[in-house]
């Protein structure tokens, strides 16, 4: 009888299957992009859907990625409100010690602003450069040392290079390093882990690349963004720098997206963290939503497949849910 009911079950399983699938709004995306892990999206004070659908779960840590980007500018945020750095900051102010020698004159005028924006001006140290760039031996002065292809705030020139050095000036103006910024500014208030990550040869935190998070610190980003840098009712993030955050600046030529310090921001109304292969943090404060996702962080996400993809699930599924 007990085996007889066991295989009554596990022949009902496609049927309960494809019930709950009628009840889930993002099993067909799931089913249809394999490289999809885990989506949680939260209206309001409701947690509409959390499901990891595959990958490691969503109380395990994933490598967000370039949403260390956007974790970077936040930690700028944090700085200027404590007045140890101003937006207009420029680097021959800040850390002068960073700028090597025989780097372009115009370096020493880059501003905090331009690199968190990604208008540093200097040639990109992301796409083909990438694995030249963090094989050097000094990642601060190779991302420095780099010909001005554009003049500082001007367009947009996707570059962790660009970050990494707004992660490094922010340690010398604070002398907290990223890492302990990080935890004490972001972490410890918002009830999240951040573990450490991947440090250079002169040990500055890797600014724009490679920071971990669970699902779940995701999604409290994206809500304390959502509202306005407030978490619990304490103001995390300032919300002067959340405002400026989100104002357009710039525009990808990869993505079509505006780019504000640190966040792109779709026409739709959504500003999102955005990392390889497909990892999002995204607030849509008009609508009161905040959504994160991850992906397998080994495959790319191009802006017209996947992570297209992923931005019509946001118009779509996500803002009618």
């Amino acid at each position: 009888m007990q085996r007889r009911t066991l295989l009554a079950s596990a022949l009902a399983l496609p049927f309960v299957s494809r019930a709950w699938a009628q009840d889930d709004p993002f099993a067909a995306f799931a089913e249809a992009h394999d490289q999809f892990h885990a989506i949680l999206v939260r209206k309001g004070d409701t947690l509409i859907h959390e499901k990891a659908y595959r990958g490691p779960g969503l109380d395990a840590l994933a490598n967000i990625k370039s949403c260390s980007k956007s974790m970077v500018a936040l930690l700028l945020g944090c700085a200027i409100d404590r007045d140890e750095v101003a937006l207009d900051a420029t680097l021959g102010d800040v850390a002068p010690r960073l700028i090597p020698s025989g780097a372009d004159p115009q370096v020493a005028d880059i501003t905090l602003g331009d690199l968190a924006s990604l208008r540093a001006g200097l040639e990109r140290t992301s796409g083909p450069n990438y694995g030249a760039w963090v094989a050097s031996s000094n990642w601060v002065r190779d991302a420095l040392s780099r010909p001005m292809v554009a003049e500082p705030g001007g367009r947009m020139l996707y570059s962790t290079g660009s970050t990494h050095v707004l992660g490094a000036a922010l340690a010398e103006a604070t002398g907290l390093t990223l890492l302990e910024q990080a935890r004490t500014r972001l972490g410890r208030p918002l009830g999240i882990d951040i573990p450490p990550w991947t440090r250079d040869p002169q040990g500055y935190y890797l600014g724009g690349n490679q920071m971990a998070l669970t699902p779940r610190a995701m999604l409290r980003v994206a809500l304390t963004m959502r509202d306005g840098g407030v978490w619990d009712g304490t103001q995390v993030i300032p919300a002067d720098w959340v405002e400026t955050s989100v104002q357009p600046l710039t525009r990808s030529p990869y993505s079509g997206l505006s780019y504000g310090y640190g966040w792109f921001l779709s026409p739709t109304g959504w500003a999102l963290a955005r990392g390889y292969g497909g990892q999002i943090i995204a607030f849509h404060a008009d609508r009161d939503i905040a959504a994160a996702i991850t992906s397998d962080p080994n495959r790319p996400a191009r802006s017209q497949g996947y992570f297209g993809a992923l931005m019509d699930l946001l118009d779509g599924p996500v803002l009618s849910v």
